[in-house]
């Protein structure tokens, strides 16, 4: 019996940072402001990474986002931002990150974005939101 083995999918993080505004509907990818890993916390502050995945097409990616205890308006802690994302072509560019809306003081320390597969770690990055 032959065994159907797909590739391991190769990931390169791109760029990562502070991006321009970016509206999750759209097919562009947002513009890098700045290549850091420190990005200073202000009111809708677009930040994250882009990574660019390679032998992955068809293939479902999860996302995490794990960021500082905060809480909502109901006072109920916020769970990491989970996801699943279709890959549909090869190469493929993924953005994955977040804003920041108010109060932004709490939501201030490490954020870690993971992206995965079977969960593996593909990528991980650390940002500092101060």
């Amino acid at each position: 019996m032959k065994r159907s083995h797909k590739p391991l999918p190769r990931v390169e993080i791109i760029s990562y940072g502070q991006y321009s505004g970016w509206n999750s509907h759209d097919k562009e990818l947002p513009e890098l402001v700045t290549l850091t890993d420190r990005v200073t916390a202000t009111a809708d502050v677009e930040f994250g990474l882009i990574v660019e995945i390679r032998q992955a097409k068809g293939r479902y990616i999860q996302y995490i986002i794990e960021h500082p205890p905060f809480r909502d308006e109901n006072d109920v802690l916020i769970p990491p931002f989970t996801g699943e994302y279709q890959i549909r072509t090869n190469p493929a560019r993924f953005f994955l990150g977040d804003s920041l809306g108010f109060p932004f003081e709490e939501k201030k320390g490490i954020w870690v974005f993971k992206i995965l597969l079977d969960e593996k770690i593909l990528a991980e990055k650390k940002l500092v939101i101060f």
